[in-house]
């Protein structure tokens, strides 16, 4: 298959690449802002905008490139890939090789559409509990809020192919959770774009660690099913400035 070429795509999609390279250059400070990520590992990623299959346009999204320091990554560096994980032509020098990860959050993006973002940290309370291979229990209300309970475990699977995209999918296809502890390794997230997942990230690491600090006190208490969903569905459509609990009823 013939490599894409940027500069021959349409200007407007050429324009959302552009702007999607910026998001996702932008949301790398939060990893480090939150202490999600050492040296230069982790990444985020986002599905470009407004190409789907059928329209004659190549499916893209915008990921980190590897081993880059992230006081390194500008929009300009950002690597521009199609979902089957090849790099496009986009002008950037070859050298800016695509996150190891890629061809994992090319398998997400293209087996659930509905997903916008993915995010993989190795943030160390999350991490610990990958590490045991356990999931993290319901056992807070801001993870029913956020994950609708249990952040679970994935499997083990090797870097460097779509095995940990293929893990990724088999774990959170049909579940509520925006998160997965995939088995030794760490944690990945999704959302309905890179800044969606980038928060279910920080989330996830808040809520290993609490329910870390909570075990060495005692046995958590798990939150009821029936409150677990009611409380997910209010987080997920009420909370927030766009609609006020009166106008959700009426």
């Amino acid at each position: 298959m013939a490599a894409v070429v940027l500069s021959e795509l349409p200007e407007e999609l050429q324009q959302r690449v552009q702007a999607t390279r910026e998001r996702v250059a932008a949301l790398h400070a939060e990893l480090t802002r939150y202490e999600l990520v050492v040296w230069t590992a982790g990444n985020v990623s986002e599905r470009v905008p407004g190409s789907r299959p059928g329209d004659g346009l190549p499916e893209l999204f915008v990921i980190k490139p590897s081993g880059v320091s992230y006081d390194e990554l500008t929009p300009e560096a950002m690597v521009v890939c199609t979902l089957d994980g090849n790099k496009i032509d986009d002008g950037t020098p070859d050298a800016l090789k695509p996150s190891s990860d890629t061809a994992a959050a090319a398998y997400v993006y293209a087996h659930m559409p509905e997903v916008g973002g993915v995010v993989h940290t190795h943030s160390t309370y999350a991490t610990a509990w990958a590490a045991r291979q356990e999931p993290i229990p319901c056992v807070l209300t801001m993870m029913a809020d956020e994950y609708g309970g249990e952040i679970p475990i994935g499997p083990f699977a090797i870097i460097g192919d779509d095995s940990i995209g293929r893990g990724i999918v088999e774990t959170l296809q049909g579940s509520r959770s925006r998160a997965v502890l995939m088995a030794n390794h760490g944690p990945f997230t999704i959302g309905k774009d890179a800044r969606d997942a980038v928060k279910a990230a920080v989330m996830c690491e808040e809520v290993a660690r609490t329910v870390h600090i909570a075990r060495q006190l005692g046995d958590p208490v798990p939150i009821a099913q029936h409150h677990i969903d009611s409380l997910f569905d209010r987080y997920q459509n009420v909370y927030g400035q766009g609609t006020t609990d009166q106008e959700k009823t009426q």
